[in-house]
């Protein structure tokens, strides 16, 4: 029988969300979902010195946002709870006997100040130290001290962890679905510590033990995780959990825009541009960390943007839905270099996205931005200012600088263009649009046909020159959609006092 596809995302509760997180989460959302399987979201907190409060709360938001939708999890439960590792912490230390009991770990009760002693002095012979096969015979643990002396050690209360016992000189193979099998001898890996004194398990055994007692078919994480895999293949067998252990897929790195290596907030800050999904407020700095929704990006472009970084669906076509990004993902298509992240082309994505909605949920969002700028303007003039403007708009808050002068008359005006364009017969030529508008029928076609093709054309003027001092007069700029359509949008009345004002206004 066919093993059901089950995967789980699982954070630590250290801070905000880092969106190579996201696009981890997102990986396996699609595979999940391409096979029917289900998505666990597990909180990882065995490090209780770096739990951060909130950080659970936001990464349920952040990926709600985005849409992933989860089958288990810490905020919706399930039949393999629970799903915070803390409200774990009981059955651990028994997996850890047992690893202990088969001969596989072994009791360490060295000092943290003896272990950095003996790290500065194999630095002093540029040496690097590590708890291994060639260095724990000559340790403080249950390989070295008598069965009755480690017994009283434990009893006594003296700290100690649990260190998992690599055979020496064996070659451990990790299948990785992305990059074919890895090779490592375990000479070259050092006893990792499973378990603490305090009670807690380190991230490696917990990680296991849960992945195994949630029946996780697929474990799909960056590549960082690659270097621990060698430990985790080996626990599986430790345990005799062989048969179900995992399928392990290590991701590429997300790099920075600008040169090789991993993208960090540090680089979004410098480059003006969110690593985070959502806004975050350190509640014990109190800084605040920019995110794709305060942006003003969309979920569905986010999405979009994380899908690309690192796969490609083999297809021209570049704007995809989550359900056809589900439908076309695969694992196999998955890049094994890291991906740069291009801040132009998500800004593209967003645009795209924008374009897609509709005029009115557009301009819904715009009006509160309208409102802060102290504007009560009718949902009738706004609906048509967006209509006109959308197009040149990558996020609705763009649309304060295309449409402004819809709300507002302007009352500087670009100098550039009054250098480029205003001569001093324009004043007498704009009188006579003036003088055109007050005895045309105010219609857009009819007021096009009697200023350019009865006034400017006929008379062999300059087109270009004219034109733009119109614009310039109405807008303050040489921008903004068909001037006609501003011209009516703006009304008769206002249209010829702006043209007027500009008239007295701008000098030679």
């Amino acid at each position: 029988m066919e093993r059901k596809v089950r995967v789980r995302f699982a954070p630590s509760p250290t801070g905000p969300l880092h969106i190579g997180g996201v696009r981890t989460a997102l990986y396996n959302y699609f595979f999940a979902k391409q096979h029917g399987g289900d998505m666990i979201l597990r909180i990882e907190d065995t490090d209780q010195t770096r739990f951060v409060p909130g950080a659970e709360d936001y990464i349920i938001e952040a990926l709600t946002w985005l849409g992933i939708k989860f089958d288990e999890g810490v905020h919706i439960g399930g039949n393999y709870g629970p799903y915070r590792q803390s409200d774990r912490k009981p059955m651990y230390k028994q997996y850890a006997d047992q690893l202990i009991e088969t001969g596989w770990a072994y009791y360490a009760f060295d000092k943290a100040e003896d272990l950095d002693k003996i790290r500065k002095e194999y630095e002093s012979q540029k040496k690097n130290f590590q708890y291994d096969c060639n260095t724990r015979k000559d340790m403080q643990n249950s390989l070295t001290l008598s069965a009755e002396e480690v017994k009283r050690r434990i009893d006594s209360g003296e700290p100690y962890v649990v260190r998992f016992k690599f055979p020496a000189d064996t070659e451990i193979v990790v299948h990785d679905l992305i990059r074919g099998d890895v090779h490592m001898n375990s000479n070259l890996l050092d006893d990792k510590v499973l378990f603490k004194s305090d009670g807690m398990p380190t991230y490696h055994l917990a990680n296991i033990i849960d992945d195994h007692t949630m029946e996780v078919s697929h474990v799909i994480r960056g590549e960082e995780w690659l270097p621990s895999a060698p430990l985790h293949v080996m626990l599986y067998k430790a345990f005799g959990w062989e048969d179900t252990m995992p399928q392990f897929a290590h991701l590429p790195l997300l790099l920075k825009p600008d040169g090789n290596g991993k993208l960090s907030k540090r680089d979004g800050d410098r480059l003006g541009f969110p690593v985070f999904p959502l806004e975050w407020h350190d509640p014990k700095s109190g800084e605040i960390s920019s995110g794709y929704r305060e942006k003003g990006y969309y979920p569905e472009a986010v999405v979009n943007i994380l899908a690309f970084l690192g796969w490609n669906p083999g297809v021209e076509q570049e704007i995809f839905s989550m359900d056809e990004l589900i439908k076309l993902f695969s694992l196999e298509r998955i890049s094994k270099s890291g991906a740069k992240f291009d801040v132009e082309k998500a800004k593209w994505f967003n645009h795209k996205y924008l374009q897609t909605k509709t005029t009115q949920e557009i301009a819904a969002q715009f009006m509160p931005i309208l409102q802060q700028k102290g504007i009560d303007a009718p949902a009738q003039l706004v609906e048509k200012a967006v209509e006109l403007t959308k197009e040149r708009a990558s996020f609705v808050s763009d649309l304060w600088e295309q449409t402004a002068f819809f709300f507002v008359a302007p009352t500087e005006y670009d100098p550039a263009v009054i250098k480029k364009r205003w001569k001093e017969d324009v004043p007498t030529h704009l009188k006579k649009v003036i003088e055109i508008i007050e005895n045309t029928p105010f219609e857009k076609q009819k007021l096009h046909d009697a200023v350019i093709e009865e006034y400017i054309t006929a008379n062999q003027l300059n087109m270009g020159q004219i034109m733009n001092c119109f614009r310039l007069c109405l807008v303050g700029a040489a921008k903004g959609p068909d001037l006609f359509e501003i011209v009516m949008l703006l009304g008769k009345d206002e249209t010829l006092a702006r043209l007027r004002r500009g008239i007295e206004t701008i000098k030679l």
